[in-house]
């Protein structure tokens, strides 16, 4: 039974741990860009720049 109180005790622990890491990244702009992303692969790179041979 003392088993289960430590499993519930470290899994508490951990879920709380990824809650502040997503509260935290949430409060940094970690997910302000939402639209570039999905755009982003949609516009060309630019083209190298080549030297001609002489």
């Amino acid at each position: 039974m003392s088993v289960i109180i430590i499993l519930l005790i470290a899994s508490i622990s951990i879920a709380a741990l990824f809650l502040l890491g997503f509260i935290w990244s949430v409060k940094t702009g970690q997910y302000e860009d939402d639209v570039s992303p999905s755009i982003r692969i949609l516009f060309d790179d630019a083209p190298k720049k080549t030297t001609p041979k002489s």
